[in-house]
């Protein structure tokens, strides 16, 4: 069976999850547990610890001891904690074999010259800054396994990355700038067992929204009124999935739309 083959490739692996308190993080660390339930170490950062500490509880719950969780508070807009992460951990949690690099967010949807600068340096930080200073941390672990490194670095785009659209400039360029990053990571690790891996989302329904609309759950919501967009379990079966492939398979490159959905911005059918 080839969930029974995915669930061994995972065995024993060590996953780093960032921003995975809510939304495709908590999904997608719940969705390895359930994928390689006997032994798996799953280490969980995010900015709010107590939730973390929940979604450990929730994966205790479910599927028991076999998967041991670490929550980790951390806020990788922040260089000094990133910085100091590795060095932090648990000796035995050190052996990191799959980056996630979930973290991430979009503020307003202001058109130049009105965006916001905080709004500009918090996206940066966070979506580009962030994953490129936890890759840079975590990648000499990958580069010392084997005999010329291994490990998966997956880095969660989206579709704003390859479409910009009006009012989103800023959080498009940020995912257009993870794409190039990725491109040419894959490249620079071409003589190693690395596998460098990009997902890129559509319209899926999260606290991202809440967020770029300043916590106006009513403003969130009618951005998903009218049609059916992704859940977070959605992309998370994803992610696992590029993760328990064979070594030598990379599934490079992923682009996941609702059925309503064939671009960004506009390109969007909703029901009267």
């Amino acid at each position: 069976m080839a969930s029974s083959a995915m669930s061994k490739r995972l065995e024993g692996k060590t996953i780093l999850i960032t921003g995975a308190s809510s939304g495709i993080g908590r999904s997608t660390a719940q969705e390895f547990a359930r994928t390689s339930p006997n032994n798996l170490r799953l280490i969980l950062t995010a900015r709010r610890i107590d939730t973390l500490k929940e979604v450990a509880e929730d994966i205790k719950k479910e599927v028991g001891a076999g998967v041991k969780v670490l929550p980790v508070k951390l806020d990788v807009s922040n260089p000094e904690e990133v910085r100091s992460f590795v060095g932090n951990l648990p000796e035995e949690w050190r052996d990191i074999d799959v980056l996630v690099n979930n973290a991430g967010l979009v503020k307003g949807v202001a058109k130049a010259p009105e965006i916001l600068e905080e709004d500009i340096n918090v996206m940066f930080a966070t979506n580009v800054t962030g994953l490129i200073n936890m890759t840079q941390a975590i990648l000499p672990i990958f580069k010392k396994k084997g005999e010329s490194g291994a490990g998966d670095i997956i880095n969660i785009g989206s579709i704003a990355g390859r479409e910009p659209y009006p009012g989103g400039s800023i959080y498009c360029a940020t995912k257009a700038a993870i794409r190039s990053f990725t491109d040419a990571l894959r490249r620079e690790l071409i003589a190693t067992r690395i596998r460098v891996i990009e997902i890129d989302p559509g319209q899926v329904e999260t606290e991202f929204s809440v967020v770029r609309f300043y916590g106006d759950k009513s403003k969130a919501d009618a951005i998903y009124a009218g049609c059916e967009p992704l859940t977070p379990d959605d992309i998370a079966e994803v992610i696992v999935f590029t993760a328990g492939r064979r070594e030598n398979v990379i599934v490079a490159d992923t682009l996941i739309f609702p059925n309503h959905q064939a671009g960004a911005g506009g390109a969007m059918y909703k029901k009267p």
